[in-house]
């Protein structure tokens, strides 16, 4: 059998079964991933909008009876679980599209490209359902913008994290 590197004891059916991952495998790399990529989006939301992500608002209007501002915790969780569901569904979409089964720089690529388009997708859903029909918001333009650009930010740190993790072995 050929080998990966000539100086490795690695074959090319060794490299196969370390990239081989199951579907919960995936989903759950995606939910851990979409947990981290919350994060990142965060990190660059909250000091340019000076604003709770809308997940306040979410619970304010469904949950609770006080203003958005008097649930700074629980929308920031709510943010966190949401976008690790979302990644839990980039997961399963990795699979589908076989990007696990890539070889590692083009899972990569692969992955970063897939998670940009399904970044977009997710703003355009939550800018138009969630926003605008669910909470009856209307962005400006410059909070529209970092709400489009922060869904971004999320795809590229989810595509990275999920690019560089799946065909891991635990």
């Amino acid at each position: 059998m050929a080998t990966l590197d000539p100086r490795s004891e690695r074959t090319d059916a060794d490299a196969t079964s370390e990239r081989s991952t199951t579907v919960t495998d995936d989903v759950l790399r995606g939910a851990i991933g979409g947990a981290f990529a919350t994060v990142v989006l965060t990190a660059y939301r909250l000091p340019i909008a000076r604003s709770l992500p809308p997940t306040a608002a979410f619970w304010e209007q469904y949950v609770g009876g006080e203003d958005a501002a008097h649930y700074p915790g629980v929308g920031l969780a709510l943010h966190l679980l949401y976008g690790a569901g979302g990644g839990a569904v980039f997961g399963a979409i990795y699979r589908i599209f076989g990007v696990a089964e890539l070889p590692e720089h083009g899972r990569e690529t692969a992955g970063m490209v897939l998670a940009t388009a399904y970044g977009l997708a997710l703003s355009a859903f939550g800018s138009r359902i969630v926003l605008g029909r669910l909470l009856g918001m209307d962005l400006d333009s410059d909070e529209s913008l970092v709400f489009h650009v922060g869904h971004l930010v999320y795809a590229l740190a989810l595509g990275t994290w999920l690019g560089s993790r799946v065909g891991e072995r635990e």
